[in-house]
């Protein structure tokens, strides 16, 4: 069972994260990647990232644990979500709030 909730929440933070890169580099927006921040670097780390996201999952064998699998990725996704709207990989200069 650890190895299922192991592998999963690993598989969901790796997926999490490369959801975003893998958006920015299809839509050719810049976005901050250790391999560069223009859109082909983003396009093949998100690439990679959703391959090796969903290979953690299948080696966490979801179905002898179903219910732990689900629920160890929704949180591995939930974390790293978290992180991301928060400080960031690089942090976040504040944006001072406009009125309209």
């Amino acid at each position: 069972m650890w190895q299922t909730i192991l592998l999963s929440g690993l598989g969901g933070v790796l997926g999490g994260n490369a959801l975003p890169h893998f958006v920015r580099g299809i839509t050719r927006e810049r976005y901050p990647n250790l391999t560069g921040n223009g859109p082909l670097p983003n396009l093949v780390a998100g690439w990679a990232g959703l391959v090796l996201a969903a290979l953690l999952v299948h080696w966490s064998d979801p179905g002898r644990h179903p219910g732990w699998a689900f629920g160890a990725a929704a949180v591995g996704v939930l974390l790293i979500g978290l992180f991301h709207a928060g400080p960031g990989a690089f942090g976040r200069a504040e944006q001072p709030e406009t009125s309209a």
